[in-house]
């Protein structure tokens, strides 16, 4: 079990605090909103109202003894920059922040964050990938240039390996685990052969991971 706190708990910010209790974490809420810290209270380990960019309110809160503090500020940028300021001061092993642009995120990384998310656009990039292609169940940008894809197993990969298809060589990808119902084999094996129904979980550069999207179907 690993120690959490979220800062900020609007839409996104409580989905993630609710999901990581619900993974069995400890999890602390925080918001300014005393509304909000009473929806999200029965839904964590504890909830707290606070000024968020008050050094003193967020070192008694005890933040430097966290495993991770996810700052999930919405629209005010002062306020989400003061935080991961301070959180940082605190001595929190892992930084978690959420940027509402690149200017924002590059600041954000500048100051101390371990990672910047962008929920809105990642989001969007997962819908036009899942729109564009019929065959991809989901798709994760790790990084500009590295991304993750579930593919649905097309009609002229049914009942061939890994081998024969050849997947590393053509799209320059790598299979990392392959889903069959509930069950999900890592590392397939090059005999591995794939079935109707099967989806591929698929690593490589964006590029490849575009080209296999595109050309998967022909």
């Amino acid at each position: 079990m690993k120690s959490f706190a979220v800062i900020g708990c609007g839409r996104f910010g409580s989905a993630v605090a609710k999901t990581l209790f619900e993974l069995g974490n400890e999890v602390l809420a925080i918001d300014g909103d005393m509304d909000v810290v009473d929806n999200i209270a029965g839904h964590v380990t504890h909830a707290m109202q606070a000024d968020v960019m008050d050094e003193g309110v967020l070192k008694e809160l005890g933040l430097g003894n966290f495993d991770v503090v996810v700052i999930s500020i919405g629209s005010d940028l002062q306020a989400s920059i003061m935080a991961t300021l301070i959180v940082k001061e605190l001595g929190v092993g892992k930084i978690v922040a959420k940027a509402q642009s690149e200017l924002h995120g590059k600041v954000l990384k500048k100051i101390g964050a371990d990672k910047v998310i962008f929920p809105e656009r990642d989001m969007g990039i997962r819908v036009a990938h899942n729109l564009a292609s019929n065959s991809i169940v989901d798709y994760i940008e790790l990084s500009p240039d590295y991304s993750i894809m579930e593919i649905e197993a097309v009609s002229k990969w049914y009942d061939k390996t890994l081998e024969e298809l050849r997947l590393r060589n053509k799209y320059h990808v790598t299979v990392m685990a392959i889903k069959r119902g509930e069950d999900v084999s890592v590392s397939p094996g090059p005999t591995y052969k794939i079935h109707r129904g099967d989806i591929l979980v698929a690593l490589g550069s964006t590029d490849a991971i575009n080209d296999i999207a595109e050309k998967a179907g022909e």
